[in-house]
This record gives structure tokens, sequence and C-alpha cells, in this order.
């Protein structure tokens, strides 16, 4: 297929020899379509010109035209991560570093050897430690860490974000006594006694110590998102939908004027800003710019299942005591909301309980029905939606593409809701690797029927996005893939609600189609055909035809970001 006009211009490159899934189909009707695929790709300008077969595009070639041989290898369009915190895993690779760390001894003794290179006064910082993967399964606490930080103040986040280990010198830092009061949506556990006990739970609550902390260097910044986006590149991620700082956003805001930004970033913004804030943050970037935009509005509805502090309408089935920790007043939620799609934002609530996800879509019900102009129908349902690898279905230009951000588990009649809604679950199917060894007690034999439920959303007709929250888990896409065709975790001595498993095919229209549908830039990436940038990833093994287990262990030999490699493995 060569564009119009094409023959007449040389394009930059051309990539030939390959064995190219141009992608899934923009209209694929079944669950296991047969797209199509083709061997070369000629880019100009950093968009796709032509495909074809070698002999076609080859007869386009110019003077100053670059070929590059694919070697016979698969390509595929570059992955589009919807859920990521790329400053976050930067700045955990700089400090300590707990991801995996197997015991809470391991974790102590890496902060023991981190602590030793501080001058006196430092902060020590860092995260990533799981305390469910320890054989002891007991939460970290601040006398263990008094042992090890000698002296110095110390705040250690959970792989979640959603809580944190701070150590006597950092609760005296922050001004938190035992008189202290758990500021609302957050927690600070006390022992038996009243004394704090170093856990300290959801942004409310951590916020009192992170205010203490001296913000990370310019340079320290910038190395943080450099190492971020390399990470992302090498694993075949050409675009990433990201929750940062504003700071972090003004850095990616520089690289790209330096021409050193080499991924595709969608930046997400805080909704509690007011809308005064929110609109100057808006105007202050070309919303058009393909390779740095803002994109929507970012909540936080409750918090994790890991951390026992998602938002659930009963108990936990393992803690009877607790329903978690809801972030937000419905009445409240609901008349921010209403301001800000009325505005124009779009709008992604993180929500991992079934309350959490109920409060997300009353909120949306709530804004939709005000903020939607009355002469302006609501936009048209696809009734033959449940075969589709996502709704067909075209668009108005008042689309509001609410999202829920991990929608992990939800209330029975959720599912409906969501379709009616046309909120879009943008999901991280790589948690359930993690999660399935424990998410079954906490949640009870009923509700778990209605966790991570990929398959149930699609066949409801709801837009299915995927990505990885990084680096809550690894950016690699593959492990989100072997998840969600398996259900199974990567050591394969379990299986997670099999009913729950996705075609290949559909994994990947929710890495790729899909997640540019939740950004809106479905017309602009996500697929291989002329007019498209030209994001692509070459890969060591042909994925569709692949056993789960080779997906699992696939390497990236190439990833191609506007018509360039930015990627190449050694």
């Amino acid at each position: 297929m060569v564009a119009a006009g094409a023959a007449a211009q040389g394009p930059d490159t051309i990539y030939f020899h390959g064995n190219i899934l141009t992608g899934m189909g923009l209209h694929a009707r079944e669950a296991s379509p047969s797209p199509e695929r083709v061997s070369a790709i000629a880019v100009k300008d950093g968009k796709i010109i032509a495909v074809g077969s070698d002999q076609e595009l080859l007869a386009l070639k110019g003077d100053q035209t670059a070929l590059v041989d694919l070697g016979g290898a698969f390509a595929m369009p570059g992955f589009n991560d919807a859920h990521t915190h790329i400053a976050s895993a930067g700045q955990q690779r700089l400090t300590v570093d707990l991801d995996n760390v197997p015991s809470l001894a391991a974790m102590l003794a890496k902060v023991k050897d981190y602590a030793a290179t501080l001058a006196p006064g430092q902060w020590i910082l860092g995260g990533g430690w799981d305390h469910t993967k320890w054989a002891s399964k007991t939460l970290p606490n601040r006398e263990v860490l008094d042992a090890v930080t000698g002296g110095h103040p110390a705040m250690l986040g959970r792989t979640d974000g959603h809580i944190a280990v701070v150590n006597t010198a950092a609760l005296k830092a922050a001004g938190i006594t035992d008189q202290t009061a758990d500021p609302r949506g957050g927690k600070i556990d006390r022992d038996a006694e009243g004394h704090a006990t170093g856990i300290v739970r959801e942004d409310p609550a951590m916020a009192l110590v992170d205010k203490k902390i001296p913000p990370p260097s310019y340079d320290a910044r910038r190395k943080a998102l450099e190492l971020s986006i390399q990470d992302a590149l090498s694993h075949g991620v050409t675009s990433i939908q990201d929750f940062s700082d504003w700071d972090d956003w003004l850095m990616l805001e520089g690289m790209e004027r330096e021409g050193k930004l080499p991924l595709r970033v969608s930046e997400w913004i805080a909704f509690q800003e007011s809308v005064g804030v929110l609109d100057t943050r808006r105007a202050s970037h070309d919303p058009h710019d393909l390779r740095l935009h803002l994109g929507m509005l970012k909540a936080f509805m409750d918090g994790s299942l890991g951390s026992r502090t998602a938002a659930l309408n009963d108990p936990y089935a393992d803690e009877a005591a607790n329903e978690g920790i809801p972030r937000y007043e419905q009445q409240k939620l609901n008349s921010m909301a209403t301001a800000r799609a009325a505005d124009g934002f779009q709008l992604g609530f993180h929500a991992i309980g079934d309350r959490a996800n109920d409060m997300a879509l009353n909120a949306f019900a709530a804004a939709e029905q005000v903020a939607r102009p009355a002469n302006v129908p609501p936009p048209p349902r696809n009734p033959d939606a449940v075969v589709a690898i996502v709704p067909v279905r075209e668009f108005t230009a008042n689309e509001f593409r609410f999202r829920i951000e991990h929608a992990q588990v939800v209330s029975p009649g959720a599912f409906d809701r969501f379709a009616r809604l046309g909120v879009i679950a943008s999901m991280q199917p790589s948690h359930l690797l993690t999660d399935m060894a424990w998410a079954g007690a906490r949640l009870g034999p009923e509700r778990v029927k209605r966790a991570y439920a990929w398959k149930s959303f699609l066949d409801h007709g709801v837009t299915l996005a995927f990505g990885t929250d990084y680096p809550v888990e690894s950016i690699s896409p593959f492990r989100g893939l072997y998840s969600a065709i398996t259900r199974q975790n990567e050591a394969g001595t379990q299986v997670f609600e099999p009913q729950e498993r996705l075609t290949i095919e559909q994994a990947i229209y929710a890495y790729t189609q899909a997640s540019a549908f939740a950004e809106f830039r479905e017309h602009a990436k996500g697929v291989l055909e002329p007019g498209y940038v030209c994001d692509f990833v070459v890969l060591s093994i042909d994925i569709l035809k692949a056993t789960p287990r080779e997906v699992l262990g696939t390497k990236v030999l190439r990833t191609v970001v506007g018509g360039t490699t930015v990627y190449l493995a050694q």
C-alpha cells in the first residue's frame, strides 16, 4: 500500500525484508483476526508513506534513502504503555532500589550499605519492597529501620506507592507524634500503645513526611527520566501515558526542545489542581504535538489491594475490620469531576476496589449529565461489540473517553455501567502475576470472580487498554501479554480465574490500538499504515505464533520511533 504521491518523493528510510504485522485491523470484528502482513515500510519525515513488498518499496528509493534490512524478523506496531510513572521508576534506581528484595533482612542490608555512603543529615530514599513476597509477610517498621539508618531520616515506599515505611528521625522531621490525627484519605499505623509504627498509608499521610524531603536536583531528575526512557525503549515501548510531577513534565519539555526525547509521552495532570491552574497548564503546550502532550486529569479513589487500602464495599476477607481507605466524599468528587469535564478535560480515576470503582462511575455519570451540551447525544453504542476486540464505533467531538485506571475489582453491575458510560478500562495484566498469590484471600470466593476481569470487560463492549504501572511492575509488555493469555504465574504453578483469559490478538490490540484510542491518538499511531507515525518494534520471535512461555521470553531486537532507530540490541 503506497500513499498518494509517495512515489514522487524519495523516502528517508526503507525498512525491508521483514515479517511486519501492520496491526490487528482498524475494524476487527472477531477475536482472532488475520491482519495484514507486509515485508517493507517506507518512511518520510517520521511518518509512514508506504507499506508493501520489498519489490514495491525498494522501487521508491531516492539518492538519499537509507536502507535497513530487518533480516526476516517479526515486527509490529510499538507498544503503548497506558499507565506509567517514569520519574518514580528512575528515581528508585538512583536511590535504594528495593525491587524484588527477597526478605526484610535483605532490604535492611541494602539500606545499611546505602546509609554508609551518605553525608550526615542526608535522607535515605528509595522503594520497591513488597512484603507479600517475603516468607514472613510482615511489614517493616521504624524500629528495624532505626537499627540500620545511622541517624539519617529515611522514607522507603512499598512497590505500589500506596504505603511507605519511615524511621523515627523521619517521623520527628515531619512532626508526627502520638497525638497527630490521621489525615482524611490517609492513615498513620500505630501499635497497641498508640505509638506510630513507621507505616504511613496513602498520599495524605505520606505527604506529611514527603514535604520535608528536599526535591531532587536538576541532574538527578534528568538522569531518572533518561534511565526510565531507555528502559522503556529496550522493551519495545514507543509511547507511554504517564503520571509524574509537574517539574518532571517541564524537564520532558526541555528534552523535547533539545531533540533528546526519543519516546512519545502523554503526561497526566493532577485532578485536584484548581480549574484555573489546569487551564493554564493545558494552554502551555501544543495539544497536537505527537511527541509530547498533556493528557487526562488523574485522581485517586483509593489505594491498593497489596496494602489493604483499596476501598471495598464489604470488608476484606482476611481482615474483617478493614474496608480500605476511600480518598473522596462522593458529592465533592461529583462536583469536581463535573467542573473539569465541562471545561473539556478527559478524566482518569485510579480505582482498585469495587467501592472505589463505583465512586468513579458515579462521578462520571454525574459529570456526563451536566457537562454534555443538551443538544449533543451521547456516543453511539455498538450492540455487536461483544465479539469485537474492542468496541467499533464512531465518536463525536464531545466524546469524554473517561477512564478508570486499574479497575481491579468491580461490583456486579459495574461491567454494564462501564459500557453504558463509554468508560475505558485501563488495566495492567502484569499485576496479576504478583497479586494472584494473595488476591483470593483478600477478596473471598465470590468477589474474586470479578477481579482482573479482562474478558468480562470486552464481552460487555468496554474498551480495554493495557499498561504496566511501571515501576510497580516491569515495563516489559511481554509479561503483560503472557499474563493476559494464561492468567498463570511466571513459575507456572498457579492459575487465577482462567475464564478471563484473552487471545493474543486481543492482548496486542489492548497494548497498541486501544491504548492509542485511550489518549485520543488512534488516528496517529497504533498501526503501521500510510499517514501514521512510524513507530515499530522488531522482536526475536513472531508472538502471534509463539507459545505463552516463548512470549514471556521475547527479546527486543530493535525499537523505532518516528522512523529512527532508538534502540538496537547488542
